[in-house]
């Protein structure tokens, strides 16, 4: 009598891809024996954590070609897929279980009861709703292909048998070394969306201090300089926000390779040329000139903290100079402060309990209209073990819910051997799209 026990899909990875993979193909294949192996106690733990706890499920971005750009890997591979399943599509399939999402005004969404519970209980009770059966704590530790299917090896326990396999580990090196194992090629993964450091504990005791609006450019010692425009904050070790994000996403593999050393100019003022922020200051120096310059901020995007650090600890002026003794050299120079203030970049940090790493299978080995290896017939990959990441915002999640979409259609329409009931529309969007 054998061992082996056997299912008609496997997914390896508990996450947001692997599950939604999962249900996915319950939804559309009702008769299939679906196994989900997580190695962790807790499937969905990034979920659980992800946003400072309330899940930022996706981005109100309605344009796939739009949606993509905002990738710095997978722009070109996600633009199909995007197609099929996308934020609009994500939004109506919580609402199908009875969870709202609501809208922020910078595009991130949310369950609207600010939990990230919402989801991680609404996607395990379709998990067993639906009859997959999901296995915590489980590690697989080896995937051989074999004939028409997979033999899959668990930690202390019999193998199991497949006919299809999914793996959405997502960062995990025990997931990158299976995917290699099935002949998939690997780019070394590396850290994405991270903040700056930098060395300067001026700048540091203004942690907490925030700019809605200023231009960055990341100059790299290889092609060309990164540039990107929003709200900065300054924290205990050096730069934060989401424009600081952006440039490390789309930065992240030269300045692994500089080890994390480069140069980033500011443009406190971008909404103002280095023209308009001279006059405004000369005219300061002719109608305000008895007034110390310390005393108050003559631009109202930058705080009085601010404004001092700049005069004070990057342009060494006097803390008792009026602005009639400003001298003409000095004005030059606290206008190139103003507008191409040059940081030193000096390592990385962490961006809360975020952790979205680049790198992973090389795009070309799938195909993006199934998730199918190229290498390997029968495995689907999604997620983050792919070389895609997106910038902060929700758009991890929405490649995650995208890809696994897929995958878990595609296993659905492949599983001809099983005796399959009719598939059921319910939680179907390419059959439930609105228009718009």
């Amino acid at each position: 009598m054998s061992l082996v026990q056997s299912a008609h899909v496997i997914v390896v990875g508990a996450g947001a891809a692997g599950v939604f993979g999962a249900i996915a193909c319950a939804e559309a294949m009702p008769s299939a024996k679906i196994h989900l192996f997580e190695a962790g106690r807790e499937p969905l733990a990034k979920v659980r954590i992800s946003g400072g706890g309330r899940c930022n499920v996706t981005h109100a971005c309605f344009d796939p070609a739009v949606l993509v750009t905002h990738y710095p890997r997978g722009i070109r591979a996600l633009r199909g897929p995007f197609t099929q399943f996308q934020p609009r599509d994500t939004i109506a399939w919580f609402q199908r279980l009875g969870i709202a999402l609501k809208t922020e005004a910078d595009g991130r969404m949310f369950p609207t009861t600010d939990n990230s519970a919402t989801i991680v209980e609404g996607l395990l009770g379709e998990v067993q709703r639906r009859g997959i059966t999901l296995h915590r704590g489980t590690a697989v530790t080896a995937i051989t292909r074999q004939d028409e299917g997979f033999t899959v090896a668990v930690k202390g326990a019999p193998p199991w048998r497949c006919e299809r396999l999914l793996l959405a580990t997502g960062s995990s090196a025990m997931g990158y070394r299976l995917a290699q194992s099935l002949g998939h090629t690997l780019i070394p993964p590396v850290p994405s969306l991270f903040t700056f450091n930098v060395a300067d504990p001026d700048l540091h005791a203004l942690a907490g201090v925030s700019v809605e609006k200023v231009a960055l450019t990341l100059h790299l010692n290889l092609g060309k300089p990164l540039n990107q425009i929003g709200p900065l904050l300054i924290t205990h070790w050096g730069l934060s926000g989401p424009a600081i994000l952006k440039l490390s996403a789309f930065g992240a593999v030269d300045l692994h390779r500089q080890r994390y050393r480069a140069s980033l100019g500011i443009t406190w003022l971008p909404d103002l040329s280095q023209d308009q922020v001279r006059q405004t200051l000369l005219d300061l120096k002719r109608h305000q000139g008895k007034r110390l310059m310390v005393s108050f901020s003559p631009f109202p995007a930058l705080s009085r903290r601010l404004w001092l650090y700049l005069l004070q600890r990057r342009v060494r002026l006097d803390r008792d100079l009026t602005w009639a003794n400003l001298s003409k050299g000095q004005l030059q120079t606290l206008v190139t402060e103003l507008t191409q203030g040059c940081y030193a970049i000096a390592g990385r940090g962490v961006f809360k309990d975020e952790f979205v790493t680049c790198g992973g299978v090389t795009l070309k080995e799938v195909d993006f209209k199934t998730m199918e290896s190229r290498s390997c017939p029968g495995l689907h990959l999604a997620g983050e073990i792919l070389d895609i990441d997106g910038i902060t915002g929700g758009f991890n999640f929405q490649n995650a819910w995208t890809t696994g979409w897929l995958a878990g259609r595609a296993m659905a329409r492949a599983g001809s051997a099983c005796k399959i009931s009719a598939p059921d529309q319910t939680l179907d969007p390419a059959r439930n799209r609105q228009s718009g």
